[in-house]
C-alpha cells in the first residue's frame, strides 16, 4: 500500500458518512414544521425545514376586499417569518452534520 492511501480512504469514508447524514437531515428537515404569522395569527404560514411552503391560513376577518395590499403584506410577512425559522433550523441541524465547519457547497 502507497504511503498515504490509508489516510485517503480514511478521508473518503468520513465523507461519505457526512453526505449520508446530510442526506438523513434533509430527509428528517422535511417532516419538521414551522410556522409564520402576521396580524396577530390572522394569517399563518407553515413551511418545513426545506423551505417548501406546506399551508396558507388566512382568518376570514382579515379578508377585507378594500384592502387587498394590506393582506398582501400580512401574507408576506409570514411568509419571511416562516422561511426566517426554517433557515435557522437548517443552520442549525448542518452544524450537527459538519460539526460547525463551514463546508462550501454542503448546504441544503
Amino acid at each position: 500500500m502507497a504511503p498515504g492511501f490509508g489516510d485517503m480512504q480514511s478521508l473518503l469514508k468520513q465523507a461519505q458518512d457526512m453526505q449520508r447524514r446530510m442526506q438523513e437531515t434533509k430527509r428528517s428537515l422535511a417532516e419538521r414544521i414551522l410556522e409564520g404569522s402576521s396580524g396577530g395569527g390572522a394569517v399563518k404560514v407553515y413551511v418545513n425545514g426545506n423551505l417548501e411552503v406546506q399551508a396558507v391560513k388566512i382568518l376570514p376577518a382579515a379578508v377585507d376586499p378594500s384592502d387587498v395590499d394590506g393582506l398582501e403584506d400580512l401574507v408576506t410577512t409570514a411568509v419571511r417569518q416562516a422561511m426566517t425559522a426554517a433557515r435557522e433550523l437548517q443552520d442549525r441541524e448542518m452544524q450537527k452534520v459538519t460539526g460547525g465547519m463551514s463546508l462550501p457547497g454542503m448546504g441544503f
